[in-house]
């Protein structure tokens, strides 16, 4: 074989191995994304999934971005341990995030994913997990000992709007749609604390449903419709329940069944206040 068509095969040879091996991976740059396979509820192939892109990178926009080295974001927060008692007298040990000292304290300092209505407490009922067990929320008809969450009072049927968090890096991803705490949306973000990104999910519970056309697998920005605030899974008490976790180190939330999202050994509460963007003055 001459020289020339020796070197012409070779280098046909190595394109080829390259081509192969891209199509093993998703892409960085321009050009879509393939998601995850997540089983039968797996989202369509054209969804940008956060676990699709190698580590470095976040979905955006259907394509992986490589995410800048070297930018500062909040604070690392550390979680703390702590107990309460529930309704049958047994102790309850878990882990949470309570809020940094620096935080404001007033839950109107900051901006949620429904407004305040004029003239009412805009929180029905705040978090409450870094309290000492007997200030922790009991009640008479509440069947779970203690808030990691907040309750925020609403009319029946108010739009429920994504707000991105603090140091929030690319889109929200939508990880579920359906039963949790009634009809629920839950949404993912990636957040820079420090010099490395932590994984949040937040819940969005009792809704009178979920915004038409929102399944899992959406890339959703800020003001995105979610959903509309109602009493499912707690008749008669309309609001909204927004619970904020930070997702565990190793813990893959995207293949985690609902009911898990919000176990203490997969997911930590955190005070939101320490993660929803203060409001302007």
């Amino acid at each position: 074989m001459q020289p020339l068509t020796q070197a012409t095969a070779l280098i046909a040879a190595l394109i080829a191995l390259a081509h192969a091996a891209e199509r093993g991976r998703p892409r960085v740059g321009p050009g879509p994304v393939r998601a995850h396979a997540l089983g039968p509820s797996a989202a369509p192939a054209s969804s940008a999934l956060a676990s699709a892109c190698p580590e470095g990178t976040l979905p955006d926009q259907g394509v992986c971005i490589p995410v800048p080295q070297g930018v500062a974001g909040g604070a690392e927060l550390t979680a703390a341990e702590n107990a309460h008692r529930d309704r049958s007298g047994a102790w309850r040990f878990y882990e949470q995030i309570p809020r940094r000292p620096e935080r404001p304290g007033d839950y109107r300092r900051y901006r949620w994913p429904v407004p305040p209505l004029p003239g009412q407490n805009l929180v029905v009922s705040g978090y409450d997990l870094d309290r000492p067990d007997v200030q922790q929320r009991r009640g008479a008809h509440i069947k779970a000992v203690g808030h990691g969450g907040l309750d925020l009072g609403q009319r029946r049927g108010a739009e429920v709007r994504l707000v991105n968090l603090e140091h929030q890096t690319a889109d929200a991803e939508v990880l579920f749609v359906g039963e949790v705490f009634g009809n629920s949306v839950v949404t993912r973000h990636s957040v820079r604390e420090g010099d490395r990104l932590r994984e949040y999910v937040i819940v969005y519970g009792h809704l009178e449903g979920a915004a038409p056309g929102l399944s899992r697998g959406m890339n959703v920005r800020e003001g995105a419709l979610l959903g509309f605030v109602g009493d499912s899974g707690s008749p008669g008490d309309v609001h909204l329940h927004l619970e904020v976790r930070r997702v565990r180190d190793g813990v893959n939330v995207a293949s985690l069944a609902p009911g898990e999202l919000t176990k203490n050994a997969r997911t930590v509460a955190c005070d939101p206040r320490n993660v929803m963007p203060l409001a302007a003055e």
